[in-house]
């Protein structure tokens, strides 16, 4: 399994239920590495995707207390439940909660690490600071509305 993160410098991820960056780049990465693909969310993360809505194209499993159902979605209210959803494709897509649920259980993380630090109100782990993690590669720099960033991949060691 795997999971995919736009973070700050500081691993923000979010401020407000609102992703910190919006890059055109970065959107484009997370559909490809997503389309077709079992995507793990929780259900204020689903709030924020177009329309509220479970992204198409894709299985969603919405890790939720809620017993309400999802139209396009199945619910998972434990961890067991979402890994037993989950399959060997599975991409991990936020936020802070579901991370730190799945964390232990994937082997790849993508992250897009935007160099700038606004304010953020939830983070994902450090990997630099994490011993059970190592970057794997590192893209090019890049920028895009004057922000710069690459792409990092860490896998488990």
């Amino acid at each position: 399994m795997q999971a995919v993160v736009c973070i700050s410098e500081n691993w923000g991820i979010g401020l407000g239920d609102a992703l910190l960056f919006h890059l055109s780049a970065d959107m484009k990465r997370f559909r490809t590495l997503t389309l077709g693909k079992t995507i793990l969310v929780g259900s204020r993360t689903l709030k924020s995707f177009p329309g509220g809505k479970p992204l198409a194209d894709r299985r969603n499993v919405v890790i939720t207390r809620s017993e309400a159902p999802i139209e396009g979605a199945e619910l998972a209210h434990t961890r067991e439940q979402a890994l037993a959803l989950a399959g060997p494709d599975a991409v991990v897509v936020g936020g802070a909660s579901v991370y730190s649920l799945l964390l232990r259980d994937c082997d790849l993380v993508r992250v897009t690490k935007v160099y700038a630090t606004p304010a953020a109100d939830s983070y994902f782990p450090n990997l630099d600071n994490h011993p059970d993690w190592r970057v794997a590669s590192e893209s090019e720099l890049m920028e895009e509305n004057g922000l710069q960033f690459r792409y990092i991949d860490y896998v488990k060691k």
